[in-house]
C-alpha cells in the first residue's frame, strides 16, 4: 500500500465510483476527482465522442487523467474510469498513489444501476448484461490485483457503501 493519503476507487461502470467517491470526499473533507470528468474537461469532448476515435486513444487520455489526479498533492478521493486498470501504466500509478478500493457488483445489478446505456460507449447498441459479464471476466483479476480491499456493493445504498469504504480505508491507513 502507498503512503499517499489518496483514496482511489476502481470498478466496472455502474459500481458507484462517482456517487460513492463524492460522498467519501465530503465525509473525509477532501477534494473529489473523477478521471472521466477530468478527460471531458481537458478535451471539451464527451467520453462517447472520444471513444469514436478508438479505445486506444481514449486510454491514453485516461492515463494522463489518472496521472494528473494521482499527482495531486492535496489528499483526494479519486474515482477512476472503469477501464483504467486495463492500461498497465495507469494500473501501476493507481497502486502506487494511494489506498485502492474495488467497488464490485454483479452484472445484473450494474445493468439496473446504469439504466440508459446511450452515454456508455462500450454498451451502446449491445446487450448490456452480456457486455458487463464479459468486462467482469476480463477485468476482475486486474481490479483484485490493484485493490487493497473490495466492497461488494450489491443491495447497498450509496451511503452504506461509502461508510464501508471509509471504514476499510481507515483500517488500511492505521
Amino acid at each position: 500500500m502507498s503512503s499517499s493519503p489518496h483514496l482511489i476507487l476502481i470498478g466496472l461502470m455502474g459500481s458507484g465510483k462517482s456517487s460513492v467517491g463524492e460522498l467519501c470526499a465530503r465525509q473525509l473533507k477532501r477534494v473529489f476527482i473523477d478521471t472521466d470528468e477530468t478527460i471531458v474537461t481537458n478535451t471539451k469532448t464527451s467520453i462517447s465522442e472520444l471513444f469514436d476515435s478508438g479505445e486506444e486513444s481514449f486510454r491514453e487520455l485516461e492515463r494522463d487523467a489518472v496521472a494528473q489526479a494521482c499527482a495531486t498533492t492535496t489528499p483526494a478521493v479519486i474515482a477512476c474510469g472503469g477501464g483504467a486498470v486495463v492500461d498497465p501504466m495507469s494500473r501501476d500509478l493507481i497502486q502506487l498513489s494511494g489506498t485502492v478500493a474495488w467497488l464490485q457488483a454483479d452484472p445484473e445489478e450494474l445493468e439496473r444501476r446504469i439504466g440508459d446505456t446511450t452515454t456508455r460507449p462500450l454498451l451502446a447498441g449491445a446487450d448490456p448484461k452480456q457486455v458487463l459479464t464479459k468486462l467482469a471476466l476480463e477485468r476482475d483479476g486486474l481490479y483484485e490485483k490493484a485493490a487493497n480491499f473490495k466492497v461488494n456493493t450489491h443491495g447497498l445504498t450509496v451511503t452504506e457503501v461509502a461508510d464501508v469504504v471509509i471504514q476499510e480505508y481507515t483500517q488500511c491507513r492505521a
